[in-house]
């Protein structure tokens, strides 16, 4: 099953709308697979095997979260600026890059026709889309884009309250720190009434619910719409404890940030959701999604061929049968040939088959043919029908018909050379 690349702007509600869609998934799959098992009566032969005890039936479809919170990957890795950068660093986005390759690495392994990624992060850089595209449409599984957007200024608004959020925590863990004895009670009251006031009951709630786990993990619920108390998809009703950006890390993440454009072809299907989308209209979306990744729209998905085995036969492939081939007819002209030049040689039609009355003639001119000319000959043959690479099955480009194209090849020369 397909790979779902969320995008969008930092702080603009992708993992809110991630929950969902994994939420929206997850009954997808439970409800297909329970219709697929109950839509035709059963036999009396399928009444006496459901008497017996069965092993528990596996869903049709596995279901899989990719984020950076899954991977452990702390937001400080998109900071660019000087004054964060470790020292001795190879480079200004070497953690940015070592993020990427764990991510990458995380959907390779359970990516396959059964199984859906929804892969959530930013995944602001085209190329990085066109990766992700390139290694789904190697598994032959089919991908697609979900952009969640938002306006900047509210985005920067969600981030801000984080700010002040973290400011705040940090004041109140190091006020209980500071005061001993009864201020310990003092400033545990200080930090529940400051988790009280910010995020509607948020630092309560970091404790109670779950936490998004690694892949296969139980993901909880998200709310009917990405709007909360009117504060949107990453408000203060939907936060869950996410991470801030430092003020600078996230105006330059904005502005490097690249929009998906549906006219290519590793950022379609595209999909969007905007930061007001209410239930009804984000069922809708997740509709488009399912059904283009596992329904009537769901189209069948070819890797390209440069990067595909082209044969699998223990024979080998083309470019080894033609080698092969033409490397076998240079031995037996090099081995049957007189000394003093001309004549024929018969050269078994099919290789290592001593068939009488099927063989190929070489006519070889007056002069005895050296083992430099012949395999001139023969490299410039390959190289004419290297364009033959996918035409394995057609039948005349077969070891048979290589052999015959090779023997009237040298035949022509040979005349020539007189």
């Amino acid at each position: 099953m397909p790979l779902i690349i969320i995008t969008g702007l930092p702080t603009s509600g992708k993992t809110t709308r991630a929950r969902q869609l994994y939420s929206y998934l997850s009954e997808r799959i439970s409800s297909s697979s329970s219709s697929s098992s109950s839509s035709s009566p059963p036999t009396p032969q399928q009444q006496q095997q459901e008497q017996q005890p069965q092993p528990q039936q596996q869903p049709a479809y596995r279901l899989h979260l990719i984020s950076d919170t899954t991977q452990s990957i702390s937001r400080t890795v998109y900071d660019l600026s000087p004054s964060a950068l470790p020292a001795h660093v190879r480079s200004a986005n070497a953690s940015e890059k070592d993020a990427r390759a764990a991510i990458y690495a995380a959907v390779k392994r359970v990516l396959s026709p059964r199984d859906i990624v929804v892969l959530d992060g930013l995944n602001y850089i085209k190329g990085w889309r066109y990766q992700l595209f390139c290694e789904a449409k190697n598994a032959r599984t089919p991908s697609c884009v979900l952009q969640v957007g938002c306006p900047v200024e509210r985005a920067r608004e969600v981030n801000q309250r984080r700010l002040v959020r973290r400011g705040e925590a940090t004041t109140g863990s190091n006020g209980i720190g500071e005061v001993g004895g009864g201020g310990n009670r003092a400033g545990g009251a200080e930090g529940a009434d400051v988790a009280s006031d910010n995020g509607n009951g948020d630092g309560a709630g970091r404790g109670s619910e779950p936490r998004v786990g690694g892949e296969g993990d139980d993901i909880p619920e998200a709310g009917s719409s990405a709007q909360a108390d009117g504060d949107g998809a990453e408000g203060d009703g939907n936060d869950d404890g996410e991470e801030p950006y430092e003020p600078s890390n996230w105006e330059n993440l904005v502005f490097r940030y690249e929009e998906p454009n549906p006219m290519t072809r590793w950022d379609s299907p595209l999909f969007t959701l905007v930061w007001e989308d209410d239930e009804a209209q984000t069922r809708q979306v997740f509709d488009k999604i399912w059904d283009a990744i596992a329904g009537q729209g769901k189209k069948l998905v070819r890797p390209n061929q440069s990067t595909v085995q082209r044969d699998k036969d223990p024979g080998g492939d083309y470019l080894y049968v033609l080698e092969r081939e033409t490397q076998d007819i240079v031995k037996k002209i090099l081995e049957m040939q007189s000394d003093e030049g001309g004549g024929t040689v018969s050269i078994p039609r099919v290789n290592n088959t001593g068939e009488v009355g099927d063989d190929l003639v070489v006519e070889l001119p007056g002069k005895k043919v050296g083992l430099p000319q012949l395999q001139r000959y023969r490299r410039a043959f390959v190289g004419m029908n290297r364009g033959g690479i996918g035409l394995e099955a057609v039948g005349k480009l077969a070891a048979g018909r290589l052999r015959e194209s090779f023997v009237g090849y040298l035949n022509d020369l040979f005349e020539k050379d007189g």
